[in-house]
């Protein structure tokens, strides 16, 4: 199998994994919205839970993991297999113990935390109390999901995908049962969340370990707490906690701007970058994913032109689906935020403002999207400095941009800032990642691109035509708007492939074939 082959089949086993995790993510968040609307608890919740998850992506998916798999391949491609598992034990006995203290710190000074987290919080003295008791709760979730990712990191280099993309479903299940049957026997019902993002915390690590055991890695072998290997990985690892996770950090700063506006704005850009994270975390975080270790392997090897290939070959699938994916956000952002959500304490004016957010949301989700793959490629090349650098440019450039358009647009500016902060920072790391590969074949990149923009702008048409003939203004009944709202979706998909077959565009090709080839094995 070519690499190439190899890394789509990777990236359709995460991205479907992750497909079945979103389903259940967004269930999640119906039953959140549900109970507990767009209000004081919601906005305690979220921006406590957005600690530890920011502190999952910073140091585990983010910077963690990235450092983890380049130099955890060129172990197993130079030293062999009981080498590099003696580095992979090494950083499971190190991370754990760095991981209680960093839980003990976190529940100690949770108040000064929030403080910074969301200052406007402090002008309620009740809404900032829930949200440091969130936060002291839900902590030591850090240290589950923290080791999940580093198993990740093994088990993605081992070529084994499945199991850690699908641990997001067990965190989702536990959050849909806690505010079913924890939440409503608790005082205040929205810790009961909180107790059951512990307890997701926990099923996702456990998963885990019986693959890792299969894999030959048992981690109750021998290890010391340092390995040569570890001093490189925290090398790459310091400098790619910005590098990686600039989004995160940017919707971080969102939030802290958010809680100043009027009370709701924090849960309407939670749930439109909800609603964004779906097409995100499905194709281009699962290309990313998938084609982090491939980029390693060729990088270890000293194999350049490969991976100038394998980059290429990663930015057009990802532009082919993403594309068109924020074309159909940004056509049907209503209807999709109204079956979602409009039920409960969720109203027709709270559906408007999560809508209004996810149209500035989805703006940027290309860019969102192609940033994964560079940032892949600069750390498969070991490289950390030059994504931090440009990240420092591209997390300032949002805070300046979202403190000005939040003033005239509220929150829809602060959703505004974050897209084109993510187009800076793609456009910067372009330009270094080819003075540090030469030419990167950008006219059959580009081509491709703009093959996918023609034919989403099309299929973008049929979409909107649909939705107006199907969908009442405002929005009907749940069956009718189900029903509007999946066949205006099935409408744009034929519309997008009838159109990409006419253009012969070649990763339709690809993506039907590896359609084909699972259907059968099926």
């Amino acid at each position: 199998m070519s690499e190439n082959s190899r890394m789509t089949k990777a990236a359709g086993i995460v991205g479907s994994a992750t497909f079945l995790s979103r389903i259940f993510g967004f269930i999640r968040d119906v039953v959140i919205a549900w109970f507990f609307g767009a209000g004081l608890s919601s906005d305690a919740f979220f921006v406590a839970f957005r600690i530890p998850n920011l502190l999952r992506r910073l140091f585990a998916e983010g910077s963690l993991s990235i450092a983890f798999i380049p130099v955890f391949t060129e172990y197993l491609t130079n030293q062999g297999k009981d080498e590099a598992f003696h580095l992979a034990r090494s950083a499971i006995r190190l991370l754990s113990a760095i991981l209680v203290v960093m839980v003990i710190l976190g529940i100690l000074l949770a108040p000064i935390i929030i403080q910074v987290i969301a200052p406007g919080f402090t002008d309620s003295p009740e809404k900032f109390s829930l949200t440091v008791t969130l936060t002291r709760i839900m902590f030591p979730y850090i240290f589950f999901i923290c080791l999940v990712a580093l198993c990740m990191g093994i088990l993605n280099t081992l070529g084994h995908f499945a199991a850690p993309a699908l641990a997001p479903v067990f965190l989702n299940l536990a959050l849909i049962f806690s505010a079913f049957f924890i939440a409503p026997y608790m005082a205040e019902p929205v810790t009961g969340l909180a107790i059951g993002v512990l307890i997701g915390g926990f099923l996702q690590l456990g998963l885990q370990l019986p693959f890792l055991i299969k894999k030959g890695l048992y981690f109750w072998q021998k290890a010391s707490f340092y390995h040569p290997g570890i001093k490189k990985v925290g090398t790459l690892m310091l400098p790619a906690v910005f590098g990686a996770s600039v989004y995160q950090l940017n919707i971080l700063i969102g939030t802290l701007l958010a809680s100043l506006l009027p009370e709701g704005s924090v849960s309407y850009l939670y749930y439109a970058d909800r609603l964004v994270q779906f097409p995100l975390g499905i194709f281009a975080i699962a290309t990313a994913t998938a084609v982090l270790p491939s980029l390693s392997r060729q990088a270890a090897a000293k194999d350049f032109e490969a991976v100038r290939d394998t980059f290429g070959y990663a930015m057009k699938l990802v532009s082919f689906i993403t594309i068109p994916s924020m074309a159909g956000l940004i056509v049907l952002r209503e209807p999709i935020v109204a079956l979602l959500f409009k039920r409960g304490a969720f109203d027709i004016e709270t559906t408007r403002m999560t809508a209004y957010a996810l149209l500035y949301y989805s703006v940027g989700l290309w860019a969102f999207s192609a940033v994964r793959i560079v940032v892949s490629t600069f750390y498969a090349l070991q490289d950390t400095k030059t994504p931090t650098k440009i990240a420092v440019i591209s997390i300032f450039a949002n805070m300046v941009l979202g403190i000005i358009l939040m003033i005239p647009m509220g929150h829809g500016g602060l959703a505004l800032s974050t897209s084109l902060a993510s187009m800076l920072n793609l456009g910067l790391l372009i330009r270094s990642l080819r003075k540090k590969l030469g030419l990167l074949k950008w006219r059959s990149i580009l081509k491709s691109v703009f093959n996918s923009v023609l034919c989403s702008l099309l299929m973008a048409i049929f979409v909107r035509s649909a939705a107006s003939l199907i969908i009442p203004p405002e929005h009907g009944t749940v069956l009718n708007l189900f029903s509007g709202v999946v066949i205006s979706i099935a409408v744009g998909l034929l519309a997008y492939g009838f159109f990409s077959f006419l253009t012969k565009s070649q990763e339709f090709e690809k993506v039907l074939t590896m359609a084909k080839k699972g259907l059968k094995k099926c």
